[in-house]
């Protein structure tokens, strides 16, 4: 790969890690509100998921930060700037599709329970895309890149298995 690629490659793998935190993150609060959903309303519910994301969010932003001035020791200039934030907010995408199912739920066409458990099944679908997306170009074979898919939704499991855990 030569020097010029590896900028947008290096910006997209940000991009994707910031992705999996906000869609893990998403996942770890939908999971926390189905456990309490029996005494949820559906605006509770969203702004719940919003303020928590967007405060992930903005501690991603500003830990990019911190770490470009530990190690520039200078101030991000424009459009380094702008790129952290892109990458940081960006990753708000991630529960869209949490956001319009309890927004559906608040027009009355779907319970909260059910808006919960679409989310929760529309965020582990999102982690195994992102996890396809990872290893699709990964130069092995067709069975290596299911084991590698395989793991990556084994520890994918494991996570929600312990977020449930937690939630109890």
């Amino acid at each position: 790969m030569n020097a010029t690629a590896q900028p947008g490659v290096s910006r997209r793998a940000e991009a994707l890690k910031e992705r999996v935190y906000v869609t893990f993150t998403g996942l770890a609060v939908v999971l926390a509100l189905a456990s309490h959903s029996e005494a949820l309303a559906p605006g509770a519910a969203a702004t719940t998921l919003a303020i928590t994301v967007v405060g992930t969010l903005l501690a991603v932003f500003v830990a990019d930060l911190v770490s470009h001035l530990a190690v520039h020791a200078k101030t991000p200039t424009r459009s380094e700037l702008s790129h952290m934030a892109r990458v940081s907010f960006g990753a708000f995408g991630a529960i869209v599709f949490p956001l319009i199912f309890i927004a559906v739920a608040a027009l009355g066409r779907w319970s909260i329970e059910t808006a919960l458990r679409a989310s929760t099944l529309a965020l582990i679908v999102s982690l195994v895309l992102i996890g396809y997306l990872a290893v699709r170009r990964v130069k092995m074979a067709w069975w290596q890149r299911l084991i590698a898919l395989g793991a990556e939704c084994v520890l994918g499991a494991a996570v929600v298995g312990l977020e449930l855990l937690a939630h109890g």
